[in-house]
């Protein structure tokens, strides 16, 4: 394992920030952080500069990027996409999928799981099928179908042991029975793609009570928020601000209004906000034609959107921002602090999969996945458990 230190303005320690700060890394893990003026080894330290240090970035919700789509490519070409991820500053990815047949799903999971045994992918997040489809959004009506705990044993075996997050409409049938299932396998279920009413949404996040859950993509998938009729956003925001829920945001310019982030930030603050890029196969990538899943999309001016025959305007069809975009984006546009923006892109998703302690913060003892960026947060340098450029 490579050993090194890094110095700048430390954001995502376990206290305030650092203004002029050193994290050493041995090993794979971080071995010391703290102000440069006490690093007890002074012929080591780098020299100073204004560059930022950040814990590497943790992506709970993302279909691809650099051409390829996680539903879509080879083991080979699903490999570049996690890379293209990782060198952006993504240290920890989820490998997300969409409702499909359940053969194909199958075989998806399985493919996936070989990365994730690698150690390229966190997990895999199946988001469907047991979702509504009068709000799919970029999904294939034919492939959603009502919950069946049988089938989600079948994914769960295929993916071996693998899946660790599953998107799930909160109206879905048996959806008692498939909680059951995702705690027993210590996979985190996530509500979304709902037209479930405000209710029923509290209901089944009440049933979820004593484990960590999360809303898939808050706003997007699911009615507005009206005054008369709340829906799943307020149940949601709710239960965030009482500490019982996380929430997705992809604060990328094209899902939601800078406002819109700004308001969830003041209302449930940034430990129960995850930042995710919801990122298809073009990310990274130039406008054009690509695939989510079954469907085809088309992207115009960076946003994807399924293309229709007529040539209407299609659904969004996810992102095509990577996860350090989304982070500048609600930093500069959304005027969210920088460290509670980087809290909610790295240490509230880490809680979320169960890794708080290992990953997700620059303190003592956890991996050394770090992000070096300059003043606008542009990636200088990405270190994956003390490795540059991995």
């Amino acid at each position: 394992m490579v050993s090194g230190v890094v110095r700048g303005r430390l954001v995502g320690t376990a206290e305030d920030e650092i203004a002029d700060g050193v994290v050493e890394f041995d090993e794979g893990l971080i071995t010391w952080v703290g102000a440069a003026a006490n690093y007890p080894d002074p012929e080591k330290l780098p020299a100073s500069s204004d560059d930022l240090v950040l814990p590497g970035l943790i992506d709970l919700h993302c279909h691809g990027g650099a051409g390829f789509g996680f539903p879509n490519a080879d083991a080979a070409g699903a490999r570049v996409a996690a890379a293209h991820h990782r060198a952006q500053g993504t240290t920890g990815l989820m490998g997300s999928l969409v409702s499909d047949q359940p053969d194909v799903l199958i075989e998806q999971a399985a493919r996936l799981a070989d990365l994730v045994e690698d150690g390229e992918l966190l997990g895999v997040h199946l988001e469907g099928p047991f979702i509504n489809e009068s709000r799919c959004g970029a999904q294939d009506p034919a492939a959603i179908r009502p919950g069946d705990p049988a089938l989600f044993e079948r994914m769960y075996a295929a993916s071996r042991g693998t899946v660790r997050s599953m998107t799930l409409a909160p109206e879905t049938a048996h959806f008692d029975e498939l909680l059951a299932a995702m705690r027993r396998h210590d996979v985190l279920p996530s509500l979304g793609h709902t037209d479930a009413d405000a209710a029923t949404t509290s209901s089944r996040i009440a049933e979820a009570s004593g484990g960590p859950i999360t809303a898939t993509h808050l706003f997007n998938g699911m009615p507005a928020l009206h005054h008369r009729s709340p829906g799943p956003v307020a149940a949601c925001l709710a239960a965030a601000g009482r500490g019982e829920m996380v929430v997705e945001l992809i604060a990328d310019g094209v899902h939601l209004a800078p406002e819109t982030v700004a308001m969830v930030f003041d209302t449930v603050g940034a430990d129960q906000i995850a930042l995710v890029s919801d990122a298809m196969a073009a990310a990274g990538m130039s406008d054009g034609d690509y695939r989510l899943g079954a469907l085809d999309v088309r992207v115009h001016d960076g946003v994807a959107r399924l293309a229709t025959d007529d040539g209407s305007t299609g659904a969004i069809a996810g992102g095509t921002a990577r996860l350090i975009d989304v982070l500048r984006w609600t930093v500069f546009v959304a005027g969210i602090p920088l460290a509670d923006a980087v809290t909610s892109a790295t240490r509230t998703p880490a809680r979320v999969l169960g890794l708080e302690g290992e990953r997700g913060s620059l303190t003592v003892g956890t991996r050394a996945d770090i992000v070096v960026t300059d003043q606008s947060l542009q990636p200088r340098r990405v270190f994956v458990a003390g490795t540059e450029g991995t």
